[in-house]
């Protein structure tokens, strides 16, 4: 049997940003990826509270006025990913593959799946059986939604992506109708086991199952500006993306 080669992954560790900056990164990379450039890349990161509005989003999911919002320093974007609204912070591990899908026969609704199986796998290393809903998009453990899955596609690139609740502060949830599901609550990690993790200890799991189950051999970026005076002909790199995009959330 033939043996399938593994794949070069960039893996960027971004820290804790604020979501305006990261959201125009993942663009460059796209445009980057698009060109092929750059290989497939894995972002990880930890916003500054940010509630995002997907393509889908009804106003009414959103349970406070922008000017409380503003008060409290919570960042408030529209973006092009599709679904309803959500909200990143402090404690929440997000993931943004950069991918291919090109080279995944672009199968968007399978590569969803198989973001959920990432999302289930690291769970599972940290002693949670999680499972899935049934029409729904995103992760579970009793009942709560650990996890939430937004993307979008350009030029079948990937972007946005993953956000799981480690050792999130769940009252910030209460602003909004979680992806406009009301049935069921929002969960973290931490009140799972009773316990706060390391939020890079987790990050290295799920990269660990990434690599496996998307079949890459991993490169930790170490300085993100290598990227850009190797692959970009002058400092401020113009992107364009098309205006034909598909779009899967929550």
């Amino acid at each position: 049997m033939r043996k399938r080669v593994k794949k070069q992954l960039f893996r960027i560790d971004l820290g804790r940003t604020h979501y305006k900056e990261t959201w125009d990164l993942q663009k460059k990379l796209v445009s980057l990826r698009y060109e092929k450039r750059i290989p497939d890349c894995l972002l990880f990161t930890e916003h500054e509270p940010v509630i995002t509005m997907g393509r889908a989003t009804s106003l009414s999911n959103l349970l406070c006025s922008r000017d409380y919002l503003d008060e409290r320093g919570i960042d408030l974007f529209e973006i092009e990913r599709g679904g309803d609204i959500t909200f990143h912070g402090p404690g929440q591990l997000i993931a943004y593959p950069i991918i291919d899908l090109t080279e995944r026969g672009r199968d968007l609704h399978q590569y969803l799946r198989d973001l959920e199986s990432l999302i289930v796998a690291t769970l599972a290393d940290l002693d949670i059986k999680a499972d899935l809903k049934e029409g729904l998009t995103g992760v579970w453990a009793n009942d709560s939604k650990l996890a939430a899955i937004g993307v979008a596609v350009s030029r079948w690139i990937t972007y946005h992506g993953l956000a799981l609740n480690v050792n999130t502060d769940l009252d910030y949830f209460k602003l909004i109708n979680p992806c406009g599901i009301t049935k069921f609550p929002v969960g973290s990690v931490s009140n799972l086991l009773g316990r706060k993790l390391d939020l890079k200890a987790v990050a290295d799991l799920m990269a660990a199952n990434f690599v496996k189950l998307f079949n890459y051999e991993i490169e930790i970026v170490e300085d993100l500006n290598t990227i850009f005076i190797d692959n970009t002909d002058n400092e401020t790199y113009r992107i364009s993306l098309p205006k034909e995009e598909i779009n899967e959330n929550n």
